[in-house]
């Protein structure tokens, strides 16, 4: 694996190749029992028998047959696949000290937004995280990753006509394979650091005691940017941010057929608001829409002196048991995480330009139980199967203040007044699976399925979703695949608001809109052909193109001044694009470009209609918008070279810039001007004998120093303005132990 594998070849191409392959018989006698297993051409038994041949491997090689077993349970059949292992992440510009969202935006066809948000072929969220294999709930981070790319032996972007084994979260799976003590005895102290005030330290070590095999890692960062700047300074005021994370991986190999597995983790943040200079409360009210808002006797405040801030922590744990024998593969994995979402406002800022000061607490506790499992019923059909349970309970507690007003309009008061809104709910839903890997022929696999997906929250909704994936190598070198999948998503429980609307009639925060339809499930029809050439040895280029038709579409907006995110619906949506993949990988030296193009549309806006002013939602109604995260064009490249210990490289991202409103007043009718950011890199690997390796590391980023907005606080769910991070310089030192 080079910097980045931009290759389409899913599973079952990868184990069409190899089979094919496997028909030379030079080839069979040159791939061991454990190669052959890579490649599904010998089963789980097989192995162990090689296993035991070899004493002083034996737990190393166990290990690494039962991870090929579990990914066998969920072959990315006919979907679209991106992948980056460590040591690429390690020569990206910042190394495994990125943010997990650095790393996968480097994967085609996703685009950067506020926040820290990313948008895969166009979508608004609906990212399905997974911890080898096991689906993680969805959380209330809106800032803060609980993730981060040093827990991370691999990180794979699965995306496109997914099989029956992914579901609820379409638009991408982020599959990350934990790293593992059983291939390491020791670790590593690093400390990271540089412009905008920022200091990372940080630990990772690994190892094994027979086998029982263990892995941890933690970092507290600091960093004087923890949001994107609102007005493009390269250290914004008021945004500084502190953050916390752990993680700890456990494995006990039962016996060479079984073992079990624990993975804890957990991040807390804290991040102060940035501040826009130079902005004063512009709020009229009175009998004629003319009168300032009077606040305790004040009408202005500076935008600087504002003092917001937010608090995020995640906890989570997954426990699993594996088991394989000559047919059959399960997997049973319990898993549950805590989230707090907390917004602290400023008491009479927030009101003097708001109209409201709202104090939010969201707390969202999951917990649930996947099993799958995969039968090989012969030479042509492989059955997969599973089913996962899940249940979600969500609290929402918020506290506003407010001022009230008379029939006029006119201020009763400048005192404020505070508002209670509190709320729960709790969330049921059941998954269950089936399909069939059939081979028709050595260059030829049908995978055919059903799903079933089952969701009681706020609506009670359900949908069978059949998938099929065709993938096809008609010549060496060449892999074809094309699929169709119907898609089920229900809106994220733990965003879904709990506001009262009635409660603030009569104030400042009466929305002028009362209509207040739940968010409901998106049902989606989905399209994907590609083909992958390799071009020699080392060359490999791609194309994939899809088109999406959806009812009640998802989307996100942030409206008010906490930074919670708020899902909607529109009617009808339609989404389509296509990507171009190229990746060259030569010894020590690698290189990748892609390039999207998408267009994402939606019309009428039917849930949480409250949010909106009246003339947009008649405007919708009437007419398909863009999405405000439509990029019409996205771009990421890299290349690394590795020359005596020391490594040189760079990536850069591009974008034709998010929606924003025309100048026409329709919502989306403008995006915003295109940009490039481009970042470098340069380390150096030191051997110091009995001391061990150290590695010294410097970065820059957006080395051009290119100003570039994301967002410019217009458009549809749009709350403030953006700019990406100006030039920034790093270093770092790594010690090995």
């Amino acid at each position: 694996m080079g910097v980045a594998d931009p290759t389409f070849y899913s599973a079952a191409a990868r184990r069409v190749a190899g089979v094919v392959l496997l028909q030379d018989r030079r080839w069979k006698r040159r791939l061991s029992a454990g190669a052959m297993l890579a490649l599904g051409a010998a089963a789980p038994l097989a192995a162990a028998a090689a296993d035991i041949t070899d004493p002083e491997g034996t737990i190393v090689v166990t290990a690494r047959r039962l991870n090929a077993a579990r990914a066998a349970i969920q072959p990315e059949l006919g979907a679209s696949v991106y992948t980056v292992d460590k040591a690429a992440i390690a020569a990206m510009p910042g190394g495994d000290n990125v943010a997990l969202n650095q790393v996968v935006l480097q994967s085609p066809g996703v685009a950067q937004d506020s926040f820290g948000q990313l948008h895969v072929r166009g979508e608004h969220n609906g990212l399905q995280f997974r911890l080898n294999g096991v689906t993680l709930p969805e959380g209330l981070s809106v800032y803060s990753q609980a993730l981060s790319p040093r827990l991370a032996d691999k990180v794979s972007l699965i995306t496109g006509a997914l099989p029956a084994q992914y579901g609820l979260r379409t638009a991408g799976i982020i599959d990350i394979t934990t790293r593992n003590g059983v291939y390491q005895n020791g670790g590593e102290v690093s400390i990271y650091g540089g412009s905008h005030d920022q200091i990372e330290p940080s630990v990772s070590c690994g190892g094994s005691s027979g086998p029982l095999n263990v892995f941890v890692s933690g970092s507290y960062q600091h960093s004087g940017l923890g949001i994107e700047s609102p007005d493009a300074l390269s250290t914004p005021a008021h945004d500084r941010t502190d953050q916390f994370q752990g993680f700890a991986y456990l494995e006990d190999i039962v016996d060479p057929s079984s073992r079990v597995a624990l993975i804890l983790g957990a991040s807390n943040e804290r991040f102060q608001i940035p501040n826009q200079p130079g902005l004063t409360p512009s709020l009229l009210f009175g009998p004629n829409g003319d009168q300032p808002l009077v606040v305790n006797g004040q009408t202005t405040f500076p935008s600087l002196a504002l003092n917001e801030s937010q608090k995020e922590a995640t906890y989570y744990g997954v426990a699993s048991y594996l088991h394989t024998t000559d047919v059959f593969t399960g997997q049973v994995s319990l898993f549950a995480r805590y989230s707090a979402l907390s917004f602290i406002p400023d008491p009479l800022g927030d009101l003097l330009f708001n109209g409201i000061a709202q104090a939010a607490h969201k707390r969202d506790t999951t917990g649930g139980v996947q099993a799958e499992g995969v039968y090989h019923l012969g030479e042509a059909h492989t059955l997969r199967g599973g089913v996962m349970v899940e249940v979600d309970h969500a609290t929402s507690a918020t506290t506003s203040r407010v001022i009230g007003l008379d029939a006029t309009g006119a201020q009763i008061s400048d005192q404020p007044i505070s508002i209670v809104d509190n709320g729960g709910t709790t969330a049921f839903t059941a998954s269950v699976y089936l399909q069939d890997e059939w081979k028709l022929a050595d260059s030829l696999i049908v995978n055919y399925g059903l799903r079933f997906d089952q969701f009681d929250g706020f609506r009670h909704e359900n949908q069978f979703s059949p998938r099929v994936n065709l993938v096809w190598t008609p010549v060496r070198g060449t892999t074809v695949h094309a699929g169709y999948s119907r898609y089920f998503s229900p809106p994220p429980l733990e965003l879904v608001g709990a506001r009262t609307i009635g409660l603030f009639a009569g104030t400042t925060a009466a929305s002028p809109v009362t209509h207040d339809d739940t968010p409901r499930a998106e049902r989606a029809n989905y399209f994907d052909v590609g083909v992958s050439q390799k071009l020699g040895r080392h060359m490999t280029l791609g194309i994939d193109s899809y088109y999406k038709r959806s009812k009640e579409l998802i989307d996100e907006g942030q409206f008010g001044a906490p930074i919670i995110l708020t899902p909607f619906n529109y009617a009808q949506g339609r989404q389509y694009g296509v990507e171009f993949t190229a990746g060259y990988n030569q010894g020590s030296f690698t290189a990748y470009a892609n390039l999207a193009y998408v267009k994402n549309q939606g019309r009428d806006i039917d849930t949480s209609q409250f949010n909106f002013a009246a003339d947009k939602l008649t405007y919708i109604h009437n007419h398909f918008i863009y999405l405000d995260h439509d990029q019409t064009l996205s771009a990421s490249a890299g290349a690394s070279y590795l020359w005596r210990g020391t490594r040189v490289g760079g990536d850069l991202i591009h974008g034709s810039g998010l929606r924003a409103t025309g100048p026409d007043g329709v919502p989306n009718g403008a995006h915003l001007p295109g940009y490039v950011q481009v970042n470098l890199s340069l380390s150096h690997h030191f051997e110091t004998g009995q001391l061990g390796g150290v590695t010294l590391r410097f970065d820059v980023v957006n080395a051009l120093d290119h100003v570039y907005e994301i967002r410019d606080g217009t458009g549809v769910g749009v709350g403030a303005p953006q700019f990406g991070a100006r030039r920034g310089f790093f270093g770092g030192v790594t010690k090995s132990f």
